[in-house]
């Protein structure tokens, strides 16, 4: 008990110094992440199921939704109600061959019932999505990012950032006009997802913390060295809602291939790049992510990370109930 109290104290001062310093928050946010560091606490979430993000990285292109139907994958993430978020990576590489499927699973799950019953209600699972690298296609961030939000998701990862500059057009491409923003004034069928009228989605789908009511949060990762050499100023964007080092592409970064043809981890050097973007989030006070499982979940919460992502298996679940009970967040009614 008094190790679980030392620990939960530690995490909630790591909390405390990265928390955004966005002036007076609402009292209550749709978006249960926003909430959640709102109140500064840990936030946990897992893959979406069926994910095919690192096969599509080596090229190939296969289905988001795996041998299931969008329909099963809509109910396998509802089963999973530790998770705070569903994280879907599977655009990152071949956006406009993935999108279909994506789009079909975003339905499913719309069409499952999203929205909390709950007083306030809140989204029971809001999407995070990543997008294609900005800098190599800047002319099409607005249509990428505009693609996904028309269908309901909370927010956009950002990867492979290396520059304020392509953060602030992502940013910009997550914003109406009327919000100094890019992004086209067609909503699709958003507000359905969030359950309200478009004229309401229009008023709340902003992003967070320029706008302390706003809905929308994004997600900036840093994963290489040029990213690492600009990461104070990628952190001093305002607007990035959490801000991540991307630990397995870093820990490429951080490989040679050794004489016997098999990879050789520089352990210290990934280590040192882990925790610069982990610096750099604490002195601008950017909440920190990371893609944790359940043997350094507790480590890494310790050292000040405070939202935490998990692939959709039983590892990952693991590190979900377990980042839950070192958070003091009570489990989930499964």
């Amino acid at each position: 008990m008094i190790r679980s109290s030392l620990i939960g104290s530690a995490i909630t001062a790591a909390l405390l110094s990265a928390a955004p310093t966005a002036g007076a928050q609402q009292s209550h946010h749709l978006n249960p992440v926003i909430q959640l560091l709102v109140e500064h606490k840990p936030v946990m979430g897992l893959y979406a199921p069926g994910n095919r993000g690192h096969a599509a990285a080596e090229g190939e292109l296969p289905p988001l939704v795996g041998h299931d139907s969008p329909q099963v994958l809509a109910q396998k993430t509802l089963a999973s109600k530790s998770s705070d978020f569903v994280f879907v990576g599977s655009m990152e590489y071949h956006y406009n061959e993935m999108f279909p499927e994506f789009s079909s699973f975003a339905t499913a799950l719309r069409a499952a019932g999203p929205l909390s019953h709950t007083k306030p209600p809140y989204l029971a699972y809001p999407i995070i999505a990543k997008i294609p690298l900005i800098a190599p296609e800047p002319g099409q961030v607005v249509s990428h990012i505009s693609r996904q939000l028309n269908l309901g998701t909370s927010g956009a990862m950002f990867v492979g950032a290396e520059s304020a500059a392509e953060v602030k057009q992502g940013l910009a491409a997550m914003r109406f006009a009327s919000k100094g923003g890019t992004r086209p004034d067609d909503v699709g069928s958003a507000p359905a997802y969030w359950g309200m009228s478009e004229q309401e989605y229009r008023r709340k789908a902003d992003l967070w913390p320029l706008n302390p009511e706003g809905e929308l949060i994004n997600w900036t990762i840093v994963e290489s060295k040029e990213g690492l050499k600009h990461v104070r100023e990628i952190a001093a964007v305002k607007g990035i809602g959490v801000l991540w080092p991307g630990a397995g592409t870093l820990r490429g970064v951080f490989s040679t291939t050794g004489p016997d043809g098999k990879k050789v981890l520089d352990q210290a050097a990934w280590e040192a790049a882990i925790q610069q973007v982990l610096a750099a989030c604490k002195e601008f006070h950017v909440p920190c992510g990371f893609p944790a499982g359940p043997n350094d979940i507790e480590m890494r919460m310790q050292q000040g990370f405070s939202v935490f992502v998990s692939q959709f298996n039983e590892s990952g679940m693991q590190a979900v109930a377990l980042g839950r009970k070192l958070a003091q967040r009570p489990p989930a009614n499964e």
